[in-house]
């Protein structure tokens, strides 16, 4: 590690001083020193009375937590302490409840050694809004793909996140691929224009692919010493999600690791076991204590606004041509089980807007070599092989008369608005919707991808490289962020597609159906 960036935020860095003498000492005794919590605060899953939240220290620690409605921990309200301990790595998680609705909540973290209960730490503080119980204006960001295709942290960090913090959203939805599991880095890159890339920070964890459970742990903790990363987890709910390279690229049932020589380990199955486990310590995911690495699950945020959360990745069959003509083992991709969720909570929703996080993208086709990656078969035909759920679905949201359904997604490296129409569609049994796709949030750029006719996908805006131009660095501009604005007097939903240096692209403002004003 060449060098540490720091945080700029002064009501999120308590103990970040502490923290980077941490990682600049070890030659220093640490019976001699405070306990540090390593790499911030991090909440989610926020709701209108609760909200997780995380932090991790440098020890075996008791961390004490306090919570309050104001900044200075007036009336702060004292929690029962909880360990950090090696069996989690040091990582702690807490569901914060019976929380005011549409309340700035703060949250201060502080840690006693284990070994002597006496030394503690600096306090660390983080904060989040909990969601309306009324109406009133709601804004979230959206993107995906952290630290991919060598491109870590160099003397800009992850400018993005500083970009979407600016902001001030209400929540971040980070539709996948957190971390790039499958993705070893270098100290240096050369570049197409004869420059070189520098990642300046770097650890062990990143120079080879991910196989044991601490090297899948150290993926992401190796985002979270990025500053701008830090500052936005402070202040801004982050909404998890996964996809393929929080385990390794395009994995499912049929994925072989035999001819890959940068794998000791060949289980698939043992590696995404391991990578569950790391995703839900390391991110301020809620637990589901019936299915405990469950992804899939819905977060109201309020009146105006449901948020569905899919998981394409642990329920789906293997990678293959997908021309099957039924749903069945080969064919799913979201499982019966999540399907019937789904069409449950869609139902049940009495939001105004029901807003379904996919961590794949439905009409574009994504290639894994001959095979079928995401959702679309690349035939424009009647649907087939994963697209018959994806039809299923469509057609139930139609039935039950399910409204303003508008879905988010990210996984191919640029940014899209599409818009899918049953009239210019071979399947035609569904009410038109829109798909808003972005990213990458710090990871190459590629793209576009062709869409499939299937479901009748119309094109309405796409940013991305030039043809030829692939795997182009953070530093070339081209990562992407969404905005979504729903205002509480129209109820109208406005989604914006942004760039880096916050240029916005495009705009679009969507009427709700069946919306009270």
């Amino acid at each position: 590690m060449t060098k540490l960036l720091r945080p700029s935020r002064r009501s999120v860095l308590a103990g970040s001083a502490a923290f980077a003498a941490s990682l600049a000492m070890p030659a220093i005794s640490r019976a001699a020193s405070r306990p540090v919590f390593t790499h911030g605060v991090q909440s989610g899953d926020v709701d209108t009375n609760s909200g997780m939240i995380w932090t991790r220290t440098d020890r075996p620690a008791r961390v004490m937590v306090e919570v309050s409605t104001t900044e200075s921990f007036a009336n702060a309200r004292r929690l029962s302490p909880m360990d950090a301990v090696p069996g989690h790595d040091m990582a702690i998680k807490r569901l914060l409840q019976d929380l005011p609705s549409d309340q700035d909540v703060f949250y201060r973290f502080t840690a006693a050694d284990l070994s002597d209960i006496n030394v503690t730490s600096e306090p660390l503080v983080g904060r989040f809004r909990t969601a309306p119980t009324a109406r009133r204006n709601v804004r979230f960001a959206w993107s995906g793909d952290t630290a991919g295709q060598g491109w870590g942290i160099d003397a800009d960090g992850m400018r993005t996140y500083a970009t979407m913090a600016r902001h001030t959203p209400d929540f971040f939805l980070h539709s996948g691929d957190t971390i790039y599991a499958d993705g070893p880095m270098q100290e240096e890159v050369a570049l197409d224009d004869g420059g070189i890339w520098k990642n300046v920070v770097l650890t062990d964890e990143k120079r080879k692919v991910a196989e044991t459970l601490d090297e899948f742990r150290g993926q992401y903790k190796y985002n979270m010493l990025d500053e701008h990363v830090r500052a936005l987890n402070a202040q801004v709910p982050v909404f998890m999600q996964w996809d393929d390279h929080e385990v390794t690229n395009n994995w499912s049932a049929s994925k072989d690791l035999s001819g890959d020589d940068r794998y000791s380990e060949k289980s698939v199955a043992l590696l995404a076991a391991r990578a569950a486990q790391a995703f839900h310590e390391m991110t301020p995911l809620r637990m589901t204590p019936a299915e405990p690495n469950r992804v899939y699950r819905k977060i109201n945020y309020g009146p105006m606004l449901d948020v569905f959360f899919l998981d394409l990745r642990s329920y789906r069959g293997p990678n293959g041509t997908s021309q099957e003509t039924e749903i069945n083992a080969e064919s799913v991709i979201l499982g019966a089980e999540q399907m019937a969720w789904l069409k449950r909570e869609l139902t049940n929703s009495i939001a105004t807007w029901k807003v379904i996080a996919s961590d794949m993208p439905i009409g574009l086709v994504v290639p894994d070599g001959d095979k079928i990656e995401a959702v679309a078969n690349r035939n424009d035909g009647a649907p087939g092989g994963r697209e018959l759920e994806i039809a299923e679905l469509l057609r139930f949201i139609k039935n039950a008369r399910v409204q303003n359904t508008v879905w988010f997604t990210a996984d191919v490296h640029y940014t899209a608005a599409h818009y899918y129409n049953p009239d210019k569609a071979q399947f035609q049994d569904f009410e038109p919707f829109w798909e808003f796709v972005s990213g990458p949030l710090h990871a190459g750029t590629f793209g576009p991808n062709a869409l499939d006719g299937t479901f009748g996908p119309e094109l309405k805006f796409v940013k991305a490289p030039a043809e030829g131009q692939v795997n182009l660095p953070p530093s070339a501009g081209l990562q992407f962020f969404g905005l979504v604005d729903i205002d509480a007097q129209t109820q109208q939903m406005t989604v914006r597609l942004m760039d880096r240096a916050d240029t916005e692209l495009y705009s679009v403002t969507l009427d709700p159906k069946g919306a009270s004003i």
